[in-house]
């Protein structure tokens, strides 16, 4: 996420608090790296780690991390139908018990609904999330929302892919 080319909206000059802060922005990136192995130590697969990340960053609207991440799934396995209908998946029969256990936890968390949602989210995440899982998803979907608001704030510009 370090980019230091202009600003997606040029008559702005951006602050990227990556490059500001760089002692505070490796602290997020080490606690993102620890959340990533809580989540293979509960053996959760890079595939769903990163269908996490993408989901997230669709919930907050980061251009830049979506860009990241969805490589980063199609890298891990992930299909294209399945990525496609993300935003969607509660209508579709394309994602496991876990998978959709992980996802409704993971929007909970990013949407912070009230407390009755909250507990029964929480709830229906549990009957198919171990502990384990259920804590190493949660430290995901933390983390994420933070890189989210980093890159969202810093307005890390998108480059086109060079094929």
């Amino acid at each position: 996420m370090n980019e230091t080319s202009a600003p997606q909206n040029p008559g702005h000059r951006s602050v990227f608090l990556d490059k500001e802060h760089p002692a505070a922005w490796r602290a997020l990136n080490g606690l993102g790296l620890k959340a990533k192995e809580a989540a293979a130590e509960a053996g959760l697969d890079g595939k769903l780690i990163e269908l996490l990340n993408v989901r997230i960053s669709q919930i907050n609207g980061c251009a830049y991390c979506l860009d990241l991440h969805v490589g980063d799934a199609v890298k891990n396995g992930e299909s294209a139908q399945r990525l496609a209908v993300l935003t969607a998946w509660r209508d579709t029969a394309l994602f496991s018990d876990k998978e959709r256990a992980a996802l409704t936890l993971a929007e909970a968390i990013t949407t912070i609904s009230d407390a009755h949602a909250r507990d029964r989210e929480g709830a229906q995440a549990r009957r198919h999330l171990t502990a384990e899982e259920f804590s190493a998803v949660s430290w995901l979907a933390i983390t994420m929302n933070a890189f989210n608001r980093v890159s969202i704030v810093s307005q890390h510009p998108v480059r086109a892919a060079r094929d």
